[in-house]
């Protein structure tokens, strides 16, 4: 069958729509177990051996960040109501391989209160499982991903087992701003990233390209097409630029038939499953089960509860940077080697959690020193020697507790390419996480400034940038007439359908999700396995 053919196949065990990590690692688990498994992707394949030109294309400032994995357009149109503006096309991708083509790649584990966050602060809602149900997931999805770490974090959640491979080594930046925090009594330690400090699963150590975000040329970041790549030599059927465009489901509303699709010269067709998993992140989720509406569920497929695209959340993101007036050694690693969770199992409700970051990419690299200035000779020289090599900056991640009112729609008044009402995002930040982000801030200012750094700039606590960690609108519950999925991230609604992504989550801590979202779709690979 070629690349190319993208009529159905007949009946298959298995439908999976998003090939994003969520995607490929429950493909390749059902088809591994025997299973007959079709993947349906709206975007394209992005094949290996273009990544050095993408690379190539983010170095030069004549292009966009967006155009480096061509997010935009018709395809990707929404709509941004909310208190802060949602980027939502400069964070996420539609292609084979999703948001981790671009993703930086940390790969933390949320901690136990993460999990409690109503019973121990009587804040937002508990997960209907615990860390510990969720353990030993953390532990596959950290193989299967391959994970360098180090057992170095004392504020981190219990594990047995050691990382796939080491810690990478903290960078020359990080040596000046962990004696910072050694004057300020604040514990630095490394971070568990999906980045191959040696050889693993095939792919390389990392070289050291330091593009990661937007893109790994070598392959040794982990992105989702690794495990689409692994389905497919299971025997799953991968489709791309085919977006869905609804579910359908039986006379009885008990069991989805089928998903439509739309090839690229607009024909669609009906691809059956016994089972159908929809993995499309924590935008496309919501509003493929809104677009899927029918005469049973007229609110929307898997929506009883009401709550399908409400509780938005993303992780606060704010930055503070500033200069030495000695060597830095920024833009000669690409990614984190130091943090600090020091800050992350608070006492009080609010402010809560947030951990604080060590950049490496602060300030410009000498390429965009040089074109930025627009001088010539000894005046361009002189400009590269001002703004390269002094920078410093962190980054903190900071938590936002859920809101029914910041929430995923369908926007009536813009269509995307196919006539479909495109997500409108409502997005609020609400008074914990201002709170907590001020905190987070002073934290950073203090570091920077026992460091000896001239602080240029912080994000305002009032307007953060996103986390690109869209996350909670399918949450999971064990009450139907609250939550979308069940703790097997089966719908309620509906007994032949699974959602993996960040949108099942009740609550999003301030850790980064991808390591989660794999540990909950392992698990539910194994339900949906059970089913079948």
């Amino acid at each position: 069958m070629s690349a190319t053919d993208r009529a159905p196949s007949e009946r298959v065990d298995v439908c999976v729509v998003g090939a994003g990590p969520a995607g490929g690692i429950v493909a390749h688990s059902l088809a591994e177990r025997g299973h007959d498994v079709v993947v349906l992707e709206a975007g394209p394949r992005v094949p290996l051996d273009e990544r050095l030109e993408r690379m190539e294309r983010h170095q030069r400032p004549a292009h966009d960040w967006t155009e480096v994995w061509g997010m935009g357009g018709d395809r990707d149109a929404y709509t941004s109501t909310g208190d802060v503006d949602y980027p939502l096309n400069s964070t996420r991708i539609k292609g084979v391989g999703g948001t981790t083509l671009h993703w930086i790649g940390y790969t933390p584990r949320l901690h136990p209160k993460d999990f409690e966050m109503e019973s121990r602060y009587g804040l937002a809602t508990d997960w209907p499982i615990a860390y510990d149900d969720l353990r030993p997931y953390y532990a596959e999805a950290e193989s299967a991903m391959g994970v360098a770490g180090a057992e170095d974090n004392p504020f981190a959640p219990p594990r047995e087992e050691p990382f796939p491979m080491e810690a990478f080594p903290p960078s020359h930046s990080d040596s000046i701003l962990d004696a910072a925090c050694e004057q300020l009594d604040i514990d630095v330690h490394s971070v568990p990233q999906a980045r191959n400090s040696e050889g693993y699963d095939g792919r390389s150590a990392c070289v050291g390209y330091g593009t990661c975000h937007p893109v790994c040329p070598s392959g040794a970041k982990y992105d989702g097409s690794v495990h689409i790549r692994k389905a497919e030599s299971e025997g799953a059927r991968v489709l791309d630029r085919v977006p869905v465009q609804r579910l359908e489901h039986d006379p009885e509303g008990e069991r989805v038939e089928a998903a439509v699709y739309a090839t690229p010269d607009g024909t669609e067709h009906r691809q059956e499953a016994r089972q159908f998993v929809v993995a499309c992140g924590a935008i496309e989720t919501p509003r493929l089960l809104l677009l899927s509406k029918s005469d049973i569920y007229p609110d929307g497929l898997a929506n009883s509860s009401g709550a399908v695209g409400r509780y938005l959340m993303d992780h606060l993101l704010y930055l503070v940077t500033g200069r030495l007036a000695e060597p830095t050694g920024q833009h000669q690693v690409g990614f984190s080697t130091s943090v600090t969770h020091q800050f992350y199992d608070h006492e009080e409700s609010t402010p809560g959690s947030f951990f604080v970051g060590f950049l490496n990419y602060a300030g410009p690299s000498p390429v965009e020193a040089a074109l930025g200035d627009g001088g010539w000779g000894d005046d361009i020289t002189a400009a590269m020697e001002r703004s390269y090599g002094g920078h410093i900056g962190t980054e903190a991640l900071v938590e936002q507790l859920p809101d029914p009112d910041s929430r995923v729609t369908l926007d009536p008044s813009e269509t995307d390419d196919h006539g479909n009402p495109v997500p409108q995002i409502h997005w609020t930040v609400g008074d914990h996480g201002r709170a907590t982000a001020e905190k987070a801030i002073r934290t950073q200012r203090d570091i920077l400034e026992e460091a000896g750094a001239s602080v240029d700039y912080a994000t305002p606590a009032h307007s953060p940038l996103s986390g690109s960690h869209p996350m909670g609108t399918t949450r999971m519950g064990d009450d139907p007439d609250e939550s979308v999925v069940d703790p097997r991230l089966r719908t309620h609604d509906l007994e032949n359908l699974t959602v993996a992504s960040s949108s099942v989550f009740p609550t999003g801590g301030a850790m980064n999700p991808t390591l989660t979202i794999a540990a909950l779709t392992l698990k539910a690979a194994e339900h949906v396995d059970a089913d079948l």
